[in-house]
């Protein structure tokens, strides 16, 4: 059973103990309908990754999620996400995954400090993101996102353009290209769902059909993840679900 934290929230105190107690309850609900959604598309469950969305949700709540064995989190802005990945630092086995719109003037301290980006559109970012990542570290893991509707101020690279944004990225030498991103348009219809997670899982299997090694398809949220892993999403991206709807950012 799903547990909505917001319901909950103690804003005198931060978080209270109810409200921490219900994270692993909602973390296998929601394991337990991405190994349904597997199971009814003939695959491991095994092979769909879990990305705990943890914008909006203070460093204690990452840490409830972290002992119920959840390792990756997602944040989509940078300012909050910088303090929580210094008071989490020590936490083995912890990768953040940068998953909001990125801009040029943030992509040093996303190099510096994430494991993965979701968002890369363009030559500018992914050029910027190579140079300034650290040679100590490993190659920044990368999906560049694709813009599927037609929807004015959507981020992500057209599927027409997709092809020579995969060629230049993959000649940079600090990025590693893991596979695609996408937001479709939201819709309540499994069927209309199933139909964008497809577009971007036949874009995925064209440029591997090239001779690409791309395993990852970043697509799928909490109100859609099933349709997205019928259609062959690896990581999905919940918040709501874990979490419940989001506090002010000010927590």
């Amino acid at each position: 059973m799903f547990i909505d934290l917001s319901a909950i929230h103690d804003t005198h105190t931060g978080m209270t103990r109810a409200t921490l107690e219900a994270i692993p309850q909602n973390l296998a609900s929601v394991r337990a309908r991405i190994k349904a959604a597997a199971l009814q598309a003939n695959r491991n469950p095994a092979s769909v990754r879990l990305l705990a969305v943890s914008k909006g949700w203070p460093a204690e709540v990452i840490t409830t999620a972290y002992e119920a064995g959840q390792m990756g989190f997602g944040e989509n802005y940078l300012q909050e996400a910088l303090p929580k990945l210094g008071a989490l630092k020590h936490q083995p086995g912890l990768i953040w995954h940068f998953i909001g719109a990125l801009q040029a003037n943030k992509t040093r301290q996303v190099a510096e400090h994430f494991d993965w980006v979701h968002t890369v559109d363009r030559e500018r970012i992914a050029q910027r993101l190579s140079d300034q990542r650290p040679v100590t570290l490993p190659p920044l893991n990368v999906c560049i996102e694709v813009r599927l509707g037609d929807e004015p101020g959507k981020s992500g690279v057209m599927p027409e353009a997709l092809a020579a944004l995969v060629q230049y990225i993959t000649g940079l030498p600090q990025l590693r290209l893991r596979g695609l991103m996408c937001i479709p348009p939201p819709t309540a219809e499994v069927a209309a769902q199933r139909s964008g997670f497809r577009r971007l899982r036949e874009l995925f299997d064209a440029l591997n059909h090239q001779g690409h090694r791309l395993d990852t398809l970043s697509m799928g949220m909490s109100g859609d993840f099933e349709a997205a892993i019928l259609e062959g999403s690896t990581m999905v991206r919940i918040g709501t679900a874990i979490f419940g709807t989001r506090p002010h950012k000010d927590l």
